[in-house]
């Protein structure tokens, strides 16, 4: 079974798939780093040369192969969501847990991040935060087989709660 961290970017999805997987001894891989490592491209490249649409195509490949693989703490992008079938494909062996926050938290965060291109033009950080959060919720509610809230938790603490909640579904 893998463990796969959904949510929004700023939620630390990367930095406790790297602490979950050190504490359980499992391989660990961020789709989104996956991505930039088979183009050989930066994620705001690609989007500037192909779009979006192109972009959404190669993460959907890599969750497939992923998604395939057994054991894995899987770091996926913000918006893998946005696709049924990536949510299918990992779903089909892998718990999904949703690291989510209120937007002021991500906000905060994500604010100085010049990795991620913008995801709505014409907008203020904070009107794109927002109108892609209201889109987004009910497909990370629907796709979610847990959620955790990280805004007032450490990475640490969020690593031992998935843990936990491992230990208590094995009985």
């Amino acid at each position: 079974m893998n463990i796969v961290l959904i949510g929004y970017r700023g939620t630390g999805k990367t930095t406790v798939a790297t602490l979950l997987a050190s504490a359980l001894g499992m391989p660990q891989i961020c789709l989104d780093e996956e991505i930039v490592r088979r183009t050989e491209k930066r994620i705001p490249d690609i989007v500037a040369d192909h779009g979006w649409g192109y972009f959404r195509d190669l993460e959907s490949e890599v969750v497939k192969d992923f998604a395939a693989k057994d054991g894995w703490v899987i770091d996926s992008g913000g918006g893998v969501i946005l696709r049924t079938e990536n949510v299918q494909n990992l779903r089909r062996n892998g718990t999904l847990v949703w690291l989510t926050a209120p937007p002021s938290v991500l906000i905060d965060r994500i604010k100085d991040d010049t990795e991620r291109p913008a995801l709505k033009d014409g907008k203020t950080f904070l009107e794109e935060v927002e109108e892609v959060l209201e889109e987004r919720l009910p497909l990370y509610r629907s796709a979610a087989d847990w959620t955790i809230d990280v805004s007032e938790s450490t990475p640490e603490e969020v690593a031992s709660a998935i843990q936990a909640r491992l230990k208590e579904e094995a009985g």
